[in-house]
This record gives C-alpha cells, structure tokens and sequence, in this order.
C-alpha cells in the first residue's frame, strides 16, 4: 500500500494562483474574534512587505493559513509567528500542531532567530494548550490588541 494518504504538511507562499482559495478558508463561528478573516491578513501582507502570508498544505488539499514576519525595529529585531488557522474541515486532526512544529524549523532556518513570538486571546483556551505543549511560555507581556505575547526559545 501506498503512503500518499499519510499527512505531508508543507507550505506555499500565497500568489496570484492560490490567493483566492487560501481566503476561502474558515474558522468555526466561535473563533472568528481569535484571528482576523484570511483576506484581511492578506491585505496587510500586501501593505507591509516583512510579512510572509502562506498556505498550509496537507498534501495537494490546503487546510490552513499563517503569516510570520520578522521585524528589525526595536533593535534588537523579532521574529513573529503572527496569523495562524486551521480550515474548520480539518480542525481536531492534529494539523495545527504539526503545522506549527513544521513553521518553528521554517522560521529557524529561514530566520536564525532563537526567539519567535506570537500573542493569543486569554479566552482562548485551545490554541494556548497547543502552544503551550509546543514550548511557548507567557512573557508577562501584551501587544497593541491586548493578546497575550508568548515566546518560543530555541
């Protein structure tokens, strides 16, 4: 038998050919405050060229989003793991925690930061386990919104 239908999560940065599909993915009614829509990320990415907006593929089947950046200002720079969802087709199928594994080594090489940052809603429960069980930690800190900053240390 044929191993294609084990999961092979990668990702692809969004272009003029995926664009419309990848704002097309959806969370579940109750997680819409957690993220902003994909097309509202997007337009971010489009005004401030340090973001990196990708696709999450499992596969040939995109199930995902995430946008990650690194800022050099204030010196010394961050790197940010800053947009992040799952489709809610795919949720609670272990593919944020694999995405996120997969995004911290991209982010690593890609970067060579030893600290990536992200901010998450007290409320929202789910995503802090996962990222919790991953290895970020609260900082004591908040960004402009008022999400909780987390950091992950390599």
């Amino acid at each position: 038998m044929s191993k294609n239908k084990e999961k092979q999560i990668h990702f692809k940065l969004v272009s003029d050919e995926n664009r419309k599909e990848i704002e097309g993915l959806t969370v579940f009614s109750e997680q819409a405050g957690f993220i902003e829509s994909v097309s509202e990320c997007l337009q971010e990415a489009d005004e401030l060229e340090l973001w990196r907006p990708v696709g999450i593929y499992n596969n040939d089947a995109l199930i995902g989003f995430a946008m990650y950046g690194y800022f050099p200002e204030p010196v010394p720079g961050q790197l940010w793991l800053d947009r992040l969802l799952i489709d809610k087709k795919y949720q609670g199928k272990g593919y944020g925690k694999q995405a996120v594994l997969l995004l911290l080594d991209r982010l690593h090489t890609e970067y060579r930061s030893d600290v990536v940052y992200l901010s998450v809603y007290k409320n929202n429960p789910h995503a802090i386990k996962l990222y919790q069980q991953i290895g970020f930690k609260f900082n004591g800190k908040y960004d402009s919104k008022g999400e909780n900053i987390m950091e992950y240390h390599f």
